[in-house]
């Protein structure tokens, strides 16, 4: 980054404040479940055509795509932010303001990134012939839950050995994250012949049958750095019922590909043990998020180390390094250098208090453009 480009970014976002802000109020109310972000889409889609955009359009996994550049780029540095938000809410969400702050769900994860992504694009729309690379402004879809980074998986799939980085804007400042998070993540089902519990005690119960695979799950050494949670139990009917039906929610997290591997093979073996034992099991594979990949260790570092430098200038902290799984997930799981990048500042993501500030917006903006500029010029 350069002093000038500094001073742009700078500037420009200052010149937009209120109408960030506006833009943030309108775009916080506009629900966006996991899977359903279509009227979130079309906004984003509008919006951009609004601005002078050349060419946008929503695909078939409701990302929003912007290709900027050169004619006949062949490669691409991809920008994105994602349109979903973890609430299932259909109506406008509801948003309040209070002490500089703006209080909805999914304002700060993702909805006032998505919006520094938004203005930035249009800084560079706006001075289109100057840019010298290719630059993809997408705002994807199925970030959040089991969403499980579809948007971002057909991105790649669609522009296969045409992406050289990717920065996801996602969370808050002074974020600036290289490490994926992986995970598989399961839904496990037991049947069983049930019956009285008084009368036919002592027939297979499936309860009793998940109770032991989850017991067993539990003794289970995870690799180094591997993690593992049941997160959700249900099943059975009545007190005096032998359960006939019950099931469980199982994660198991890491950075590394080879320990989700691990991982997979011992949830594996703990099965085995209670299978032909009175129930039957049924696995229902949710989603798997992939971890790291075989990046060049020399490049993203060197990739990172550039974008701390841009993220410590605009925030005056040193960078998050924190380990996350978003939708960086896909690049370095495919060697690809990537970095999730806060551009706001704010808390209590995934619950109905979020609040992001008002004051941090600016800021951000120029954030998300200057790391624009620094690869579009």
């Amino acid at each position: 980054m350069t002093a000038a480009q500094r001073a742009q970014a700078e500037a420009y976002a200052a010149s937009c404040r209120q109408e960030q802000a506006d833009l943030l109020r309108t775009l916080g109310r506009i629900p966006a479940p996991t899977h359903q972000e279509d009227r979130r889409a079309a906004f984003c889609r509008d919006w951009l055509q609004a601005q002078g955009a050349r060419e946008v359009w929503v695909d078939g996994a409701k990302n929003v795509i912007c290709p900027l550049g050169p004619a006949g780029c062949s490669s691409y540095v991809v920008f994105a932010a994602h349109t979903d938000i973890v609430f299932p809410d259909q109506e406008p969400l509801p948003l309040r303001e209070a002490e500089g702050k703006l209080f909805a769900p999914g304002i700060g994860d993702d909805t006032a990134n998505l919006v520094n992504l938004l203005l930035a694009a249009r800084y560079l729309i706006r001075h289109q012939d100057a840019l010298r690379q290719g630059i993809l402004i997408v705002a994807n879809a199925c970030e959040e839950g089991l969403g499980n980074l579809e948007g971002t998986k057909s991105l790649f799939a669609a522009y296969q050995g045409k992406i050289r980085a990717f920065y996801s804007f996602d969370l808050y400042m002074p974020l600036c994250c290289d490490t994926a998070v992986g995970s598989w993540r399961y839904k496990i089902t037991c049947r069983a012949p049930g019956g009285h519990s008084y009368s036919d005690f002592g027939r297979p119960s499936a309860i009793r049958l998940l109770c032991g695979l989850v017991n067993d799950l539990y003794q289970i050494i995870p690799p180094a750095g591997a993690t593992y949670n049941v997160g959700r139990i249900e099943g059975g009917t009545t007190v005096n019922s032998i359960a006939q039906e019950a099931s469980i929610l199982y994660e198991f997290r890491s950075t590394s590909q080879d320990s989700l591997a691990r991982m997979e093979q011992l949830f594996r073996q703990a099965l085995s043990r209670w299978e032909n034992q009175g129930g039957a099991f049924e696995v229902q594979l949710l989603g798997v998020r992939p971890g790291n990949g075989p990046v060049d260790p020399g490049a993203l570092a060197r990739f990172t180390a550039r974008n701390c430098e841009i993220v410590q200038a605009f925030t005056g902290q040193a960078p998050d390094r924190s380990a996350n799984s978003t939708d960086s997930n896909i690049p370095l799981s495919l060697g690809i250098p990537a970095n999730t990048i806060g551009t706001v500042a704010g808390a209590l993501p995934h619950t109905r208090e979020e609040w992001v500030s008002l004051d941090s917006l600016p800021r951000g903006l120029a954030l998300a453009l200057a790391l624009m500029l620094d690869n579009a010029l």
